[in-house]
Parts: C-alpha cells; sequence; structure tokens
C-alpha cells in the first residue's frame, strides 16, 4: 500500500502545444509581442490613473481594477510559457503548479466579476448622472473591489485544496503550457468527479451570475439611451459604453470556446487549438484592453496627448 505522499509527485512535466513542438519558437514572438504590449499598456493605464486628477473617477478606478487584474492573470503563465517554447525548461514543482493553478482561476473569476462591476458603474452613470457620484463614492468602490476578489479567493481554494488530495500515478506530463486545473487532475488515478462537477458549478454560478448583471445593466441602458431625445445625447452615451463591450467581448468569447471544448468538444477539435485559445484567454483581454479604452476613452487620450506635450516642451526647453 503506498500511501499519498508516495502518490505526490515532486514536480510536473509542462508539455507546450502537442502537435506543434517544431513550431514552439515561431509561437512565441506573437505571444511575446502581446505579452509586452500588455505589460506596458496595463502598466500605463495604472500610472495614468494613479497621477492624473482628471481620471480620479469611480470608472477609472473599476478600469484600474481590470488593468492589474489583466497584469496578473498574464504573468501567471506567459513568463513560465516562453521559457518552455525558448529554453525547454518544461519541469515545474508539484507546489508551484499549485500555485499558478490558484492565481490562473482566481483572476479570472475576478475579470468576469470587475467586468460586472464595470457594466453596473455605465448603468449608474447613464440611468442616475445626478447621483453617480453619490452613489459610487470611494468606500463603496474599496468594499465592491475587495468583495469581488475575496469571492474569486473563496471559491477558487476548496479546487486546489481538492487537486492537492488526489493521488497521482498516471505519468507527470501535462500537454499543455501551464497548470490548467482539469489538465492536472486527469493525471490522478483517483476519481476526479468532485473536481470537474465544482469546477462546472463554479463557471456556471460566475459566468451565469455576473453576464445576468451585464445583461441587466446593458438592458436597462438601452432603454434609458433610447427614451434621449437628443441625437447627440444618445451617441455620447453609447460611447461611453463601447470600450466596455469590446472588453468584455474579448473575455467571454475565448472563455466560452475553452469551457465549451472542455465538456463537448475534446474528440473533435485538436488539443493544439484549444491550448493556442486557452493561451489566448489569459492573453488577449490584457493585451486589448488597454488599447480600446486608450482609443475610444476620450480623458485618457487627451492625458496621453497632455504627456507627450509636456515632454516635448521640455526637450524644446532644454534645447
Amino acid at each position: 500500500m503506498l500511501n499519498q505522499t508516495d502518490l505526490t509527485p515532486s514536480s510536473f512535466t509542462l508539455n507546450g502545444i502537442p502537435g506543434l513542438e517544431d513550431m514552439h519558437v515561431w509561437i512565441s514572438f506573437p505571444f511575446c509581442s502581446m505579452y509586452v504590449v500588455a505589460v506596458v499598456g496595463n502598466c500605463g493605464l495604472l500610472y495614468l490613473i494613479c497621477y492624473e486628477d482628471s481620471l480620479h473617477r469611480p470608472m477609472y478606478y473599476f478600469l484600474a481594477m481590470l488593468s492589474l487584474t489583466d497584469l496578473v492573470m498574464c504573468s501567471s503563465t506567459i513568463p513560465k510559457s516562453l521559457s518552455i517554447f525558448w529554453f525547454h525548461l518544461k519541469k515545474i514543482n508539484f507546489d508551484d503548479c499549485l500555485v499558478q493553478m490558484f492565481f490562473i482561476h482566481t483572476f479570472t473569476v475576478m475579470e468576469s466579476g470587475v467586468l460586472m462591476l464595470m457594466a453596473l458603474d455605465r448603468y449608474v452613470a447613464i440611468c442616475y448622472p445626478l447621483r453617480y457620484s453619490t452613489i459610487l463614492t470611494n468606500p463603496v468602490i474599496v468594499k465592491a473591489g475587495l468583495a469581488t476578489f475575496l469571492r474569486a479567493v473563496l471559491l477558487i481554494i476548496p479546487l486546489i485544496f481538492i487537486t492537492k488530495q488526489l493521488p497521482y500515478c498516471r505519468g507527470n506530463i501535462i500537454h499543455h503550457t501551464y497548470c490548467d486545473q482539469l489538465s492536472v487532475a486527469k493525471l490522478s488515478c483517483g476519481n476526479i468527479k468532485v473536481n470537474v462537477i465544482y469546477g462546472l458549478m463554479v463557471a456556471l454560478l460566475i459566468g451565469g451570475f455576473d453576464i445576468l448583471c451585464i445583461t441587466v445593466s446593458y438592458t436597462m441602458i438601452l432603454r434609458a439611451v433610447v427614451s434621449l431625445s437628443s441625437a447627440d445625447a444618445r451617441q455620447k452615451a453609447f460611447g461611453t459604453c463601447t470600450a466596455h463591450i469590446c472588453a468584455i467581448v474579448f473575455s467571454y468569447s475565448p472563455a466560452f470556446f475553452c469551457f465549451f471544448f472542455n465538456r463537448f468538444g475534446s474528440h473533435t477539435i485538436p488539443p493544439s487549438c484549444h491550448i493556442i485559445v486557452a493561451n489566448l484567454y489569459l492573453l488577449l483581454p490584457p493585451t486589448m484592453n488597454p488599447i480600446v479604452y486608450g482609443v475610444k476613452t476620450k480623458q485618457i487620450r487627451d492625458c496621453i496627448i497632455k504627456i507627450f506635450s509636456d515632454s516635448k516642451d521640455i526637450k524644446s526647453h532644454n534645447i
């Protein structure tokens, strides 16, 4: 009889993208480029929101939460993926794998929650503009962000604990670029029904609740905007929601693909396709959100132009 210690591997081997091993170096370039854009863009947004007084408003505080979440989410996976592609550093310790799993799943849940909070923010701003600053005060924003984070942590910790207790005797090779919960659980020779059912419940509970809140918010927003008499007012109100709608599309589209693949499409879709989309799920929103908000949000554009204008004036003055 083997005890639990004997059935707990010291490390796993992340095998990258199966079937595309010869193309790992080429695949790494778009991944690396997107990661650099994500880090620079989100750090730039955080800097602007922190130091520009004109951006000290609820909408931008929620955007700062989204940027911070995006940074953690993509930084939990991409550096390790690049080390696999470039240097063949495929080993990852068992505990490190669980830590990576915790950060990935916690901050993907956090991302969904922040997008929901941003939808509620747009609802209050458009439907109750005169009470916007009194409803969404700084303490309310802090409590909402903290509640969203605690919701993610409290839902993911049991999943990590269940995965840690499983006996592993089906090898230690994970056909993925990061420690996905289901990919790790499949290496177990124990019963993983609890993992599958709990993971499914969390996905349906979080996704269902957040999407319902977003849908209701935008339904109320649409009703309020349509009732406006001025075409300019309608266009301006819709314009404030454009960037957020793009962020929702970038976040939920690959998430739906991964969800349905894991449950229904594992025998019809190549694993390499699933793993690439799974990486895009963690990389696409952090890359695109700063670009979309920088292009679509006038206040952020003005702040960027102001910074470049000031730096140009300083250089010309020094000359």
